[in-house]
């Protein structure tokens, strides 16, 4: 018992000196945009241990560990209360072994393992938050094992979000343990300008819901978008990303049954595009061929992964029909054409120009320009590799002419023949 009553004296001390003190965080952490799972959009609050586990088995069976996926994270529920100590205790039914178990089995496995709080008193599904706990609770999350923390922002009334987030990141940094901190507060204070110092990762929207558009939202205040409005918040946020610290349009809704086959390969591609973190949220259990192929494409994830660590942005806005550009290592680059129609088009494009045109039933489409970037061009020559397709579609010195689907993207990787 004396020794449990000087760990807490040294927790509140911990705390009050650290008040005062620079925020730290862990260096040498996602230096690519992180990969997993995480419990939240397919079971909510309705998990246990063995669904946890579950899912850590079949992330390896699947060859999703091998595609680069690594965590498995669970989300809200998973508290029962704290101890007379004030030390945060898991569910003893949904989690009889206790929480270090788990992990313990997800390192087992090869994978690392990640936990939710919330830095009000309050978590979302109103369980205990960390708020006054930051210390404590950074102890334990270390002590179990954990690799990665989702921080959320409900129940804050009053507080600052820089100076919360970064409470608890000096928390994990004095805990000694390294751990990815995902910093959840729904970009509401803009993360971006003043989170690279505290987290490795932080929303840019609110949650992401299974579905493809919400009709009458408004862009930046619709807390349940669907996949366009999330990324369409992604509009000119790219200088904010790259090793160790990404923008985060929120999780994969690849597999939920929401979006057709077209939109969950564009949802997928689009935030690999984005160098997004790729957090799978289906039920890896009873995951579909469809859904599987996506999700582990592995020229798809080696561009999301790739070490330069640039976030891709839009180049070409066409009103419904968009073209992103990715920067990749070695001065190669990834070009993604999206379609937003509801129709398939003709699309035609110019690489030494850098322009689009496209047609329906052989007819012209008029594109009005949103967007048109100039300082994308391509110099010498380059080889095109759908990566959709998986195959050799020419090089730069002829026009790139394809049908584009619906609700679809053609995503081409160039690798550079010519020296610039």
């Amino acid at each position: 018992m004396r020794s449990t009553k000087l760990s807490i004296i040294t927790i509140v001390l911990v705390q009050v000196a650290c008040l005062n003190a620079y925020t730290q965080k862990f260096e040498n952490l996602a230096l690519t945009p992180p990969m997993g799972w995480n419990s939240w959009n397919k079971f909510g609050c309705n998990i246990n241990e063995n669904i946890i586990r579950y899912a850590a088995d079949a992330m390896v069976s699947s060859g999703m560990k091998e595609a680069g996926y690594s965590y498995i994270l669970i989300d809200d529920c998973w508290q029962a209360g704290r101890d007379s100590l004030g030390f945060i205790v898991a569910d003893p039914e949904k989690f009889p072994s206790g929480i270090k178990a788990l992990a313990d089995y997800a390192h087992y496995k090869g994978l690392k393992f990640g936990i939710y709080s919330c830095a009000g008193r309050k978590t979302c599904g109103n369980n205990p938050g960390s708020r006054g706990r930051e210390f404590q609770d950074a102890m334990s999350y270390a002590n179990w094992g954990v690799d990665y923390l989702k921080y959320d922002w409900c129940n804050t009334e009053g507080q600052n979000a820089s100076e919360s987030y970064s409470l608890m990141s000096d928390a994990l940094f004095e805990a000694g343990r390294p751990i990815v901190f995902s910093i959840c507060e729904w970009g509401l204070s803009k993360p971006w300008e003043w989170a690279t110092e505290i987290g490795h990762l932080w929303r840019t929207t609110g949650d992401i819901q299974n579905n493809w558009d919400i009709p009458d939202a408004k862009e930046g205040k619709c807390w349940a978008g669907g996949v366009l409005i999330n990324l369409d918040m992604q509009q000119g946020l790219e200088k904010y990303a790259g090793p160790g610290h990404w923008n985060d349009p929120d999780m994969l809704e690849v597999g939920n049954g929401g979006l057709t086959e077209n939109e969950a390969r564009s949802h997928f591609s689009l935030w690999c595009m984005l160098a997004a973190p790729l957090i799978a949220g289906n039920d890896l259990t009873q995951m579909d061929p469809v859904s599987k192929d996506i999700l582990i494409n592995q020229d798809m994830i080696a561009i999301d992964q790739d070490k330069l660590g640039k976030q891709g942005y839009k180049i070409k806005d066409y009103g419904e029909i968009e073209v992103y550009y990715k920067p990749l290592n070695n001065s190669n680059m990834a070009i993604c054409f999206f379609n937003r129609l509801d129709y398939p088009v003709q699309v035609e494009f110019d690489w030494t120009s850098m322009s689009l045109s496209a047609t329906r039933d052989s007819k012209p489409l008029l594109l009005g320009s949103k967007i048109d970037r100039k300082d994308n061009y391509i110099e010498g020559q380059y080889s095109v590799w759908n990566v959709w397709q998986k195959k050799s579609v020419g090089t730069t010195s002829q026009k790139f002419i394809a049908s584009l689907q619906g609700h679809d993207v053609i995503v081409l990787r160039l690798t550079s023949v010519t020296k610039k």
